[in-house]
């Protein structure tokens, strides 16, 4: 995730009717110091873990109203969506060994993932009828513990 959104916003000159181009950079809205709508006091940045899943957000320190970063919350529905959905996947022998394709849906879901393509994956086999593969060596280190 970005603290920055790149967007394109067009135009309209209504004087010579013509359409321009500007790119602008939006700053996170976290950046800034935002106040409770309730009590009017300055909120604290924090982090909550939602199935595992980090959320950036804001707490009013006086009646602990929270207020979840908006691009983190969009995330967290997305992965909500596909934790909830099953695949059906085939397992193929090529050569020596066995194969079993992993859904563009969750590849797709962290850029994270999409840079590590080439890169190698942790397998463990964590009961007889339980598989896990992990995408990154700091996953694997989290959940070893």
């Amino acid at each position: 995730m970005q603290s920055t959104i790149n967007q394109n916003i067009y135009i309209q000159d209504v004087y010579t009717s013509g359409i321009h181009n500007i790119k602008l950079k939006m700053s996170d809205i976290f950046e800034n110091k935002i106040l409770c709508n309730n009590c009017n006091k300055e909120m604290n940045k924090t982090s909550i873990i939602k199935d595992g899943f980090q959320l950036r957000a804001l707490q009013c320190p006086k009646c602990n109203k929270l207020n979840y970063h908006p691009l983190d919350l969009q995330d967290y529905e997305n992965f909500k969506k596909i934790k909830n959905k099953q695949f059906q996947v085939k397992l193929r022998y090529v050569g020596n060994s066995y194969t079993v394709s992993i859904p563009r849906e969750i590849i797709e879901f962290q850029e994270e993932i999409q840079k590590e393509i080439n890169e190698m994956l942790y397998l463990s086999l964590e009961e007889p009828e339980k598989l896990s593969i992990f995408f990154n060596k700091k996953l694997k280190k989290l959940m070893e513990q």
